[in-house]
């Protein structure tokens, strides 16, 4: 199942994405996607609609460095343990919508990302064999960094924050 959020002219409403191409839709949903789905009976083609974000997170969590290629290409091997930092949630941004460039910056970048959408408040110091248990759902994601500052900052937070420098969905 596709959950989408998506704007319609009379305002934002999360929805099931059914077909693919020209001929998509969106099944409206009541309420959020987080409880158990009842829809409206309204349905919109996708071409009268704009895609949001999927979700409109309190904080983006992000593992840096579990990828043994890219953290050679940064002149490093992946940690021991995970290397975590934070985006703001005003990083996140639609599919299609434009990415921002910083005028501070000179060598934007990006990675596609598998993003997990955690679907129970407040699931913190889970057990591993029962984390999936916490998972709503996946979508994809895109890490915008600015190189140069990420390399000469030390750290990522200012690289990875900017605004619209994490498109989902």
């Amino acid at each position: 199942m596709r959950i989408v959020r998506f704007a319609h002219p009379q305002g934002m409403s999360f929805g099931v994405a059914e077909g693919s191409g020209s001929g998509a839709t969106v099944s409206q949903i009541a309420g959020h996607p987080f409880a158990d789905l009842e829809f409206t009976g309204q349905r919109w083609a996708v071409d009268d609609i704009r895609l949001l974000a999927p979700i409109l997170p309190s904080k983006v969590v992000c593992v840096g460095k579990n990828y043994a290629d890219h953290a050679a290409e940064m002149g490093g091997t992946p940690p021991e343990q995970p290397l975590l930092f934070l985006k703001p949630s005003t990083t996140v941004i639609g599919p299609g919508d434009p990415i921002r460039l910083p005028a501070v910056s000179t060598q934007v970048d990006f990675e596609a990302e598998l993003a997990v959408v955690i679907g129970v408040r407040g699931a913190r110091h889970v057990a591993a064999d029962q984390a999936l248990g916490s998972v709503f759902g996946y979508t994809c994601a895109n890490d915008v960094t600015a190189r140069d500052l990420q390399r000469t900052d030390g750290q990522w937070t200012r690289a990875k924050g900017f605004d619209s420098f994490c498109p989902l969905g």
